[in-house]
């Protein structure tokens, strides 16, 4: 399998655009990160109000402990703690929800803010990349010697521009189909050339 051409531009050319495309993955993915890290501080209220309703909590259950010692009173004294104590936890239990949400909406629009540009330009590379190997493959079966340069000649002259025809030869249909070796090799090399491949020697 190809994976890059055998042309020295169009090589570096692909090698470039490898490096952009990973430089573009890591800019995201700190983007994405930021995001998150950001959205992420809104939990700080969350754990505040856990740790709020917590102490609380912890608070009144031992002034409950302490106040049922009381003889005769101290059952009956205990119950408003115990209640109390039971709406701290629910108070907890809501800062946790709220760190539980922030982490939530921090994660999505973390993974959205690097997925969508990173998915964009991946897709495009990779589909740029595996038409430029499907096309070299392709070209790699039919041509394996020299006289195989032939039909890359014939679609030179079918698919290139005229003024890249002209530098090949004056008439250059004409000395095609007269064999003419030098001008089947340029015009194949110039059709090669365009899929990122070399001539065969």
């Amino acid at each position: 399998m190809i994976l890059y051409a055998q042309t020295p531009w169009r090589r570096a050319r692909q090698i470039v655009a490898d490096l952009l495309v990973v430089c573009w993955v890591v800019l995201w993915v700190r983007a994405g990160r930021e995001v998150y890290d950001v959205v992420g501080q809104l939990a700080a209220p969350g754990r505040t109000l856990e740790a709020a309703g917590s102490s609380l909590s912890e608070s009144l259950t031992s002034a409950g402990d302490t106040v049922a010692r009381v003889p005769l009173v101290g059952d009956d004294a205990r119950a408003p703690f115990t209640a109390a104590g039971g709406a701290a936890d629910s108070i907890a239990d809501a800062g946790v929800e709220v760190q539980e949400g922030a982490h939530q909406v921090a994660l999505v629009l973390g993974l959205t803010v690097a997925a969508v540009p990173i998915l964009l330009v991946v897709g495009v590379w990779l589909l740029v990349r595996l038409r430029f190997v499907g096309r070299a493959r392709a070209a790699g079966r039919i041509l394996d010697s020299a006289a195989d340069l032939d039909l890359f000649a014939l679609r030179a002259l079918a698919t290139q521009p005229v003024r890249a025809l002209a530098r090949v030869s004056d008439d250059p249909a004409n000395a095609w189909r007269n064999r003419d070796p030098e001008v089947v090799r340029a015009l194949a090399s110039l059709e090669l050339g365009s899929l990122g491949l070399r001539a065969p020697d």
